[in-house]
């Protein structure tokens, strides 16, 4: 994953052509699915941590709560895997929706060509984006970097085979903007503030 050494190592700075904003009718930049991901999820309004092993995670985790003031507040998650790998943290969890503002979650995979972030019945069971809470940490890894939503179905579809998991959507809009206020399509995810701790695995 060259381009996170090159954003986060103090390495070769990515070069002014591929972090310029580009037009929406602009042909796509020809460039790795790393880089392109961190440049329209950047786009998008998401922030987003690097991390080398778990225990970067951890560190940024307690970050993210200090500076938001979440110390006390609960963090409402679904996937037991998920509170019990950070079971150690000093982090409140619920699994009820209304005791919290903040929704702790992993992903199905990272979509480059747009930045977004892909979901499924695992991670908001059967709720609308907008039955979330407005403040999104996503926990996800390299290796769920995918190009594109067909190669991510794709990939679903073989991985869960028996059984393939329904409300597939996907986050994308992660601030309100002229662009996407009267978007349908990103109805209930445009006003969410989204955290990626992204942890390298390959």
């Amino acid at each position: 994953m060259g381009v996170f050494g090159k954003l986060f190592g103090g390495g070769k700075k990515v070069s002014k052509e591929t972090t310029e904003t580009r037009g929406e009718h602009m042909p796509d930049l020809k460039i790795p699915v790393d880089e392109k991901f961190t440049i329209y999820f950047k786009k998008n309004g998401g922030k987003f941590i690097y991390c080398e092993n778990f225990s970067e995670i951890q560190g940024a985790l307690a970050n993210i709560v200090s500076e938001n003031d979440w110390k006390n507040k609960f963090f409402y998650c679904i996937d037991k895997r998920l509170e019990n790998r950070f079971s150690k943290e000093k982090i409140l969890f619920t699994n009820t929706r209304k005791d919290s503002d903040v929704f702790f979650t992993t992903c199905e995979h990272l979509i480059a060509h747009n930045g977004s972030i892909l979901v499924c019945s695992n991670q908001i069971e059967e709720k609308k984006l907008n039955e979330l809470p407005s403040n999104l940490i996503v926990f996800a890894t390299t290796s769920q970097l995918v190009d594109s939503i067909s190669e991510a179905l794709k990939i679903i579809k073989k991985k869960y085979a028996k059984k393939i998991p329904d409300n597939i959507t996907t986050l994308k809009h992660f601030q309100l903007t002229a662009e996407n206020k009267n978007d349908f399509l990103s109805y209930g995810s445009a006003s969410k503030n989204v955290y990626l701790l992204l942890l390298e695995d390959y």
